[in-house]
């Protein structure tokens, strides 16, 4: 399966970034653009195993969750309805 990738400089952590948007969570930094996409490859393996595993030992995991987040990090809001 192929998903979407979105490698952005973040000068605060002097990296750039690499995240899978479709994978909630899933990030990763490299000093270079190559090894970021590296690193957040590796990463959405363990995520989708670890997705799979929990699955494996209770299937009601699976289920969407009810958390939404919206805005900046630091003003997050209630879910909505």
């Amino acid at each position: 399966m192929k998903y979407e990738v979105i490698i952005f400089w973040s000068a605060a952590d002097d990296a750039f970034l690499a995240e899978i948007p479709e994978l909630p969570g899933c990030m990763a930094d490299g000093k270079t653009h190559q090894a970021a996409l590296k690193a957040v490859r590796r990463v959405a393996r363990e995520w989708i195993e670890t997705g799979a595993a929990a699955r494996a030992a209770d299937p009601a995991a699976a289920g969407p969750t009810d958390v939404c987040l919206t805005g900046r990090v630091s003003d997050l809001s209630e879910p909505r309805p």
